[in-house]
């Protein structure tokens, strides 16, 4: 899985992602991923965790060349070496990494990634999105650029999720991808004092 993950994230060097990155896995010439139940997160967690394994030591390998692996569920790219730039803190502890790399975390109690799914929603509320991720988002939503008002980013939205309705011939991926589109660009509106 190492080798199609490396292979399909420099296919791709502007990024893919979480959702695209699965479906690619489970076309051929890969069909590692067997069918997925994206609405339900106690079915969809152990692809999400193997996924996320995978990317953790991908980043781990690249390191070695110098090269990086942004992972977010929203933009997973490789990055080549800046100059003078470096990973992270010294001596700061990656807890996501050493998470991921566990593979005892695989297999959890349905409750226990219930309980994961709410306490993400509830921070997730709370952290500031980063440049890439908010226009990744804004995309999503089929603008070129992050919108300058959040009502603007609320119309596209509503537009989006009526189009995506399985009623219309969407799919609750689609969904579900809007949702977090979304999700990213009311906190960065938030963060930035609008009033939504």
């Amino acid at each position: 899985m190492l080798v199609a993950v490396e292979h399909e994230l420099r296919r791709s060097p502007a990024g893919v992602d979480e959702l695209g990155l699965i479906k690619r896995l489970q076309k051929p010439p890969w069909r590692l991923i067997g069918a997925v139940q994206f609405h339900d997160p106690v079915q969809l967690y152990p692809v999400h965790f193997l996924l996320f394994h995978v990317l953790y030591r991908l980043r781990d390998m690249l390191a070695e060349t110098g090269e990086s692996v942004c992972i977010s569920p929203l933009s997973i790219r490789i990055e080549q070496p800046v100059t003078g730039t470096t990973n992270g803190l010294p001596g700061t502890r990656d807890h996501l990494r050493d998470f991921y790399l566990d593979l005892s975390q695989y297999e959890l109690p349905g409750d226990s990634v219930q309980q994961m799914m709410n306490d993400f929603w509830a921070g997730y509320r709370h952290t500031v999105p980063d440049d890439t991720d908010t226009l990744h988002a804004a995309r999503a939503l089929g603008f070129d650029s992050v919108p300058d008002t959040f009502s603007t980013v609320k119309q596209a939205f509503r537009r989006r999720v009526m189009q995506a309705h399985p009623d219309r011939g969407g799919d609750t991926e689609s969904i579900q991808l809007l949702n977090e589109a979304f999700a990213t660009l009311k906190t960065h509106f938030s963060r930035t004092m609008e009033r939504i």
